[in-house]
């Protein structure tokens, strides 16, 4: 299924500049080097604010943009790095629906054959205000209807990344890994405040559990993030704890390596999204013995 903005509106997709894997593909390879599923939101960004918005008061903002969200950020990084991206969601057959289906389809060249437009349904929306370094969000949405969820068998991939949600499984999840898709797992806040890791069903099937400082010293007990790097390599054979403007650490407990990577300087206009990094398929670091250790695996 398809959507459009209408004849006149469609952009040729986004050519990378480089292909990372070009060295090392092969007729056999999987088509897709990376597939995600998730919620798609139309971020709304307003930038330039000098404070937080006063109550009773307007602020007026120095800039503005708007652009795919939620899920949408990861997969764009992804096929902007030069890598064969697919997308399970739901779209609202609204105009955001619309816009965001096009966006990531006809611009970003985003596959979206498991993706489907939901008759009725409103597409999830975020107002983000950005200021002193920081960002404050309001979103509005619905859950999309049961049967939209992401497809039981999933697209091979290299790789693919999933959202665990406490006491949920995904069946995708374990069939993918199945395949031999390498799964890159994030997670969201957890709003019970049971921070419970055998809560995490498919954690399992995870090659690499990613996720920030404050999550991952929650789910551990620890009190430093990178002692939580350690301990998460109980669970899951790689841990990746993003540090925000330190960068990240990561441990890999199969072989007791660590490595540390600072964050790339830059000026930040706007941090919507910052928490959406493309980590799980695509960073690279320097491990202690030399070797440049990557999270894709041999062609077969």
């Amino acid at each position: 299924m398809t959507a459009s903005t209408g004849e006149g509106h469609h952009r040729p997709p986004r050519q990378a500049q480089v292909d990372p894997l070009a060295a090392r593909r092969a007729p056999t390879d999987p088509p897709w080097d990376v597939y995600l599923t998730g919620t798609v939101f139309l971020d709304i960004i307003f930038t330039g604010l000098d404070s937080a918005p006063v109550r009773g008061t307007e602020s007026w903002a120095r800039g503005m943009g708007s652009s795919p969200g939620g899920v949408a950020n990861m997969a764009t990084a992804l096929a902007r790095l030069g890598l064969r991206t697919a997308l399970a969601a739901a779209f609202g057959d609204d105009h955001y629906g619309e816009y965001c289906w096009d966006t990531l389809e006809q611009g970003e060249g985003i596959d979206l054959t498991t993706s489907r437009t939901v008759p009725g349904w409103h597409s999830p929306v975020t107002v983000s205000m950005a200021y002193e370094g920081e960002r404050t969000m309001v979103s509005h949405g619905h859950e999309p209807p049961p049967e939209e969820a992401a497809p039981a068998c999933p697209p091979h991939a290299r790789a693919a990344v999933a959202s665990l949600v406490p006491d949920r499984r995904d069946p995708w999840i374990a069939q993918a890994a199945s395949r031999g898709t390498r799964v890159f797992a994030d997670v969201g806040w957890d709003d019970t405040g049971a921070w419970d890791l055998a809560g995490l069903a498919d954690l399992e099937h995870c090659e690499a559990f990613l996720p920030n400082a404050q999550e991952a010293m929650r789910y551990t007990g620890t009190t430093c993030p990178r002692a939580a790097a350690h301990a998460l390599t109980a669970h899951v054979p790689l841990a990746v704890v993003t540090l925000g403007a330190e960068g990240a650490c990561a441990v890999d407990g199969r072989t007791g390596e660590t490595a540390e990577v600072p964050a790339i300087a830059v000026e930040a206009l706007d941090p919507t999204g910052a928490g959406t990094s493309s980590w799980p398929a695509s960073s690279r670091a320097r491990w202690p013995n030399g070797r440049s250790r990557t999270a894709w695996p041999s062609p077969a």
